[in-house]
């Protein structure tokens, strides 16, 4: 009888099997927090170089420059953040660049940035996130340009 329950009690493999039962847990944890890191630092980005295209557009002399110089700090602001950005998307309000000297004026801008998640080969994490991001500069008051009077 003492042998049988010296048997029962017998702890062999116990480690084996929570080792079996905890290291994709933990690993599939690990995955997930890479995934929000990734998804983190795009927004940051998104941001970022939100906030850079309405500086840009903001200081230029005319609606039409103000959108070129706009898409450009966007795009240049987002390749050098390091984030890959499938699909980058700038929207922008600079009608504030048509408005007298003298008049409180602004320009917005909207940035959108597609973040690949696909790559962290994770069950249930797959496809990409859109994250959209909206700043607003202020437009010189008292700053004479050619495109405003």
């Amino acid at each position: 009888m003492n042998r049988l329950l010296a048997r029962w009690r017998d702890e062999r493999g116990s480690v084996a099997l929570t080792t079996a039962i905890f290291w994709p847990a933990g690993l599939l944890l690990l995955g997930l927090l890479i995934a929000c890191g990734r998804i983190a630092l795009a927004e940051g980005a998104a941001d970022a170089a939100a906030r850079d295209a309405a500086r840009s557009a903001s200081l230029a002399a005319d609606p039409a420059a103000g959108e070129a110089a706009a898409r450009a700090s966007a795009q240049t602001s987002l390749a050098n953040s390091g984030v890959h950005c499938a699909g980058i998307t700038v929207t922008m309000n600079t009608d504030g660049l048509a408005a007298p000297v003298g008049e409180a004026a602004q320009v917005t801008v909207t940035v959108s940035c597609t973040a690949p998640l696909s790559d962290l080969l994770l069950p249930g994490v797959a496809g990409s996130k859109t994250l959209t991001s909206t700043k607003t500069s202020v437009v010189d008051t008292w700053a004479s340009t050619r495109g405003r009077a």
